[in-house]
Order: C-alpha cells, then sequence, then structure tokens
C-alpha cells in the first residue's frame, strides 16, 4: 500500500490540474524564469522559449510565472518581466502537454473581470492546462503607484476572488464591490473545464478557515519539514470540518544543485544548496506530509541551467512520476 492508496481524491478541474495534483504523490515543476540572476533583479529571458519546451520534453509536469507588475527594490526580483497573461499566451503557442501556471496574480491590483477573462482565453487556448495561483500581494510600494490603499488588499481579494468564480456561469447577476453584473450579458470564453483552478497563496489576509473554504488548492511557503507537516494538517483538517472535497497543496524550493551527488544540504534563501541524492530524500518527505506539488527555483544555481534540467529528469522525476 501506498500514501496514495489512503488519500482522498481531488475533483476534476480541467487538464492541467488533474496531471499535476495527485492524491498521496508530488510532482515537479520548474519556476520561470529558467536561468540564474543571483546578481541582480532582472533575468536577461535568454533562451526562455527553448527551455520551457525543454522542460516539457523531459516530463516535468509545470511551469510556474509570477505576478510582477513593478520592479520594486527593496523585493529584489522582477519575475519573467513579462506580464503574465501575455507570456502565458506566448508559452500555451509553444507548448502542448505541460501545465501553465501563476504563483500568483496579485488579485488586489487588477480587476477581476480581466483576470476572469484573460485567464479563461488562456485555459482554452492551451487546451485547458492553467492553473491561477491567487495572492494578496506583499509589496506596499505597489498600491499608492495604481492610487490603492495597501490595507484594503484583504477585503479586495475577497470581492475579487468571488467575482471571478461567478464569471463562470452563463449571463451571471449578482452585486460586488467590483461592480453589478445584472445577467443581461456574459462573459466569454468560459474556461475549457468545469471552471478556472484557482489556487489561493498563504493567508492572503484572509482567516484561516476562510482559505481552507475557498479556492481549490494551496500555495504555501518552504518551511522546516516537521513545520511544514503541522501546517498542512493544519490547513486538511480545516478543510475537512468545512465540509469540502480534498485540495493540494503546493509550495516553491530554490535549488542549488552540486555536481556532488552526495552534497548534505546548505540553506539558501528559501531553499537549499544540495546533492541530488539529498534532493531526492527532501522532496520524498514533502510527499509523505501532504505535499503534492513542488515548484524549483533555479535563479541561484550555479551550474549550467540546460545541465541542472537534464539532471533534474533523469535524477530525480522518475521518483515522481506515476
Amino acid at each position: 500500500m501506498t500514501i496514495a492508496d489512503h488519500a482522498p481524491a481531488f475533483p476534476r478541474i480541467n487538464r492541467g490540474y488533474n496531471a499535476v495534483f495527485r492524491p498521496g504523490r508530488v510532482s515537479i515543476g520548474l519556476v520561470v524564469p529558467l536561468e540564474n540572476y543571483a546578481s541582480g533583479p532582472a533575468p536577461t529571458m535568454a533562451r526562455h522559449a527553448g527551455r520551457v519546451q525543454l522542460a516539457e520534453a523531459l516530463g516535468f509536469a509545470a511551469v510556474w510565472l509570477r505576478d510582477v507588475p513593478f520592479n520594486v527594490p527593496s523585493f529584489g526580483d522582477a519575475g519573467q518581466m513579462f506580464d503574465p497573461f501575455v507570456y502565458l499566451g506566448f508559452l500555451a503557442d509553444r507548448t502542448e502537454h505541460i501545465a501553465l501556471g501563476v504563483a500568483s496574480v496579485v488579485l488586489p491590483l487588477r480587476h477581476p473581470a480581466h483576470v476572469a477573462k484573460a485567464a479563461a482565453s488562456v485555459d482554452v487556448l492551451s487546451g485547458g492546462r492553467l492553473i491561477l495561483g491567487v495572492a494578496s500581494g506583499d509589496r506596499p510600494e505597489e498600491y499608492p503607484a495604481l492610487d490603492l490603499a495597501f490595507a484594503e488588499r484583504g477585503a479586495r481579494f475577497r470581492a475579487g476572488l468571488d467575482y471571478i468564480e461567478r464569471m463562470r456561469a452563463d449571463r451571471p447577476a449578482f452585486e460586488n464591490a467590483y461592480g453589478s453584473p445584472d445577467g443581461s450579458m456574459d462573459m466569454l470564453p468560459k474556461p475549457a473545464g468545469a471552471k478556472l483552478p484557482l489556487l489561493i497563496t498563504g493567508g492572503s489576509q484572509q482567516d484561516p478557515d476562510w482559505v481552507a473554504r475557498h479556492g481549490d488548492g494551496w500555495i504555501t511557503y518552504p518551511r522546516p519539514v516537521v513545520v511544514q507537516a503541522k501546517i498542512i494538517a493544519d490547513w486538511r483538517a480545516r478543510v475537512e470540518a468545512a465540509g469540502a472535497a480534498a485540495k493540494p497543496v503546493m509550495q516553491s524550493l530554490y535549488v542549488d544543485l552540486t555536481e556532488d551527488p552526495d552534497a548534505p544540504p546548505q540553506p539558501i534563501h528559501l531553499g537549499f544548496r544540495l546533492g541530488v541524492r539529498h534532493l531526492r530524500a527532501h522532496l520524498k518527505a514533502l510527499e509523505v506530509i501532504g505535499v503534492n506539488h513542488v515548484a524549483l527555483n533555479l535563479r541561484f544555481n550555479h551550474a549550467d541551467i540546460e545541465t541542472t534540467i537534464h539532471r533534474l529528469a533523469a535524477e530525480v522525476l522518475p521518483d515522481f512520476i506515476a
């Protein structure tokens, strides 16, 4: 008997969500951009499309973009630089199977009608491969640039999530802080699957029980395995107490993969410099405690990126592909 044999099934939502999230198992993805840019906030985006296509060809489950509207000096990371929805459209045209994720759209900075329209468009154009993470945002400098109050981001997040959820209905009619569609018009296209898969990031300025009730999964941050186990167990208990179906958990992990496969883990920002054998063991430990997907970030990786992607595919993925 395996862990997966005892894990409750997740709902079937779309092609990407169904492939990436498997009960009792970890799948492995990569965070875009696929390059080392440790010395500054902005990547070069060199060979970016080819590296995503390589990740797909080698069997990685997903690639993950981020929503970074402004290059904020205190944050120190401009992400992939391109607008996530524009870039998702670009990648949808250049890939066929790999899931396309956003971790995460800063929902209070965008009107949810625009998010719903753009996300459904990507989902249809990619054949149902979109996974949409949503967050309240953690960079206060961005809010005054858009004439928005940072302190109000929690309420805006709740209203935005509600608005997006309602847009999957035909001719929706409702009242919301963002507007009041009256049922006389519709938003097209509708998502390719039953709905847009929405994963809530962290607490998003919400009560933990609210987070457990809403969304189709949870994106959390890397922590020591013992601590992470308690946090995931608490979240799953809240989901069960709410009477909701089982939901997946994912996290990111910064990795600097060494040439020595036995190199022990050394802490780096939100991750480790380590050998491939210790990486496999760490991912297995995360699988045991209930993590369903890990998005590896190679920003601080010293070795050649293509070489590292090939090594991960050859020496890590076989343990995490059903």
